[in-house]
């Protein structure tokens, strides 16, 4: 019996999401007396092993051959769904990022069984998980489990806490990697420039809406981003005014996010936006309209001028940081 933890890595790392799986997985796997396990996929990438038994990852199933150099979906896909079909696993969990989103469904589909998507929360009751989950564009949360075996889910990013990485390693079996032919194939990948953090695993985010008039004033939000490490978002009223791109929006149609802390700078609060951000550890909403729905979720609220408070942060924000 075991839990298992698909392994998302980009560029020799496993992304963040992961580990928080993890992390959360090995409470779990304690409480159900079962083991937590990892698959990892990709060329190259054998080497990323120990950091999955850092955090506490007992095996991991290393399936790494030249045709899963570059993520696809009918390859990737096949080779957990065999695997699925030879080991079965309790539980089968991966992060709500745009591979997960992708690929669990597809794996679900071809092992047979439910899945769960954008998960909050879960807990052990009796030998069962319950999953805690948002509806209605996060205006109401919904517990519920997963009847089919095994158990599929996806986890939202920077919701789970993560655990410290201990001293450990974990067996490793190989896979054998034989897929069939591929429909769909990778023939460029072209990286977005910039230095700053991915949205969806930053800390901090600050996010700017209509209110920022124009996309020459985005300027000061990326100031006080690269001040204090964080990210830089938008609304989808900002995005579809083309002020900034669509990598950037965050919302219902765009990234989901769940920062420690949220500045919204000139956003008004839409449910469409607040299903995307509401679960942000710390909300700071700074609007000239004290009756914008973005108040009603703020932890700390600023009525005033964008253009006034949003340099005085920078600047203060400078000294208390010593930059």
């Amino acid at each position: 019996m075991a839990i298992w933890v698909v392994a998302e890595q980009q560029d020799g790392e496993i992304k963040k999401v992961s580990l928080e799986i993890l992390s959360k997985g090995q409470e779990l796997a304690e409480e159900l007396g079962v083991e937590l396990e990892a698959v990892l996929l990709g060329e190259g990438v054998a080497d990323l092993a120990d950091t999955l038994a850092a955090y506490g990852a007992s095996k991991v199933y290393l399936a790494d051959d030249e045709q899963l150099a570059d993520y696809s979906t009918e390859a990737y896909s096949q080779v957990i769904a065999e695997l699925i079909e030879d080991k079965e696993p309790d539980a089968v969990f991966f992060g709500h990022t745009a591979f997960g989103k992708d690929l669990a469904p597809r794996v679900a589909q071809k092992v047979e069984t439910g899945m769960l998507s954008d998960i909050t929360a879960v807990e052990v009751d009796g030998d069962e998980l319950i999953f805690t989950r948002p509806i209605y564009a996060g205006k109401a949360f919904t517990k519920s489990k997963v009847l089919s075996s095994p158990v599929m889910a996806t986890f939202r990013p920077n919701v789970q806490e993560l655990a410290e990485p201990q001293e450990a390693s974990a067996s490793v079996e190989e896979v054998d990697v034989d897929i069939d032919e591929v429909r769909a194939k990778v023939t460029d990948v072209r990286k977005q420039s910039g230095g700053r953090v991915l949205l969806t695993e930053a800390d901090i985010i600050v996010s700017g809406g209509r209110g920022m008039k124009g996309p020459e004033n985005y300027k000061i939000l990326e100031e006080l981003a690269d001040v204090l490490g964080a990210a830089v978002g938008a609304s989808r009223a900002a995005v579809d005014a083309g002020w900034r791109p669509h990598s950037d929006q965050v919302g219902q149609t765009g990234k989901t996010v769940s920062p420690n802390l949220y500045i919204a700078c000139g956003i008004s609060g839409a449910i469409q936006h607040l299903a995307g951000m509401s679960s942000s550890k710390y909300i700071v909403a700074i609007n000239k309209d004290e009756e914008a729905n973005i108040f009603n979720v703020a932890d700390y609220g600023i009525v005033n001028d964008l253009f006034k408070v949003v340099p005085v942060m920078t600047e203060e924000f400078k000294k208390v940081l010593d930059k």
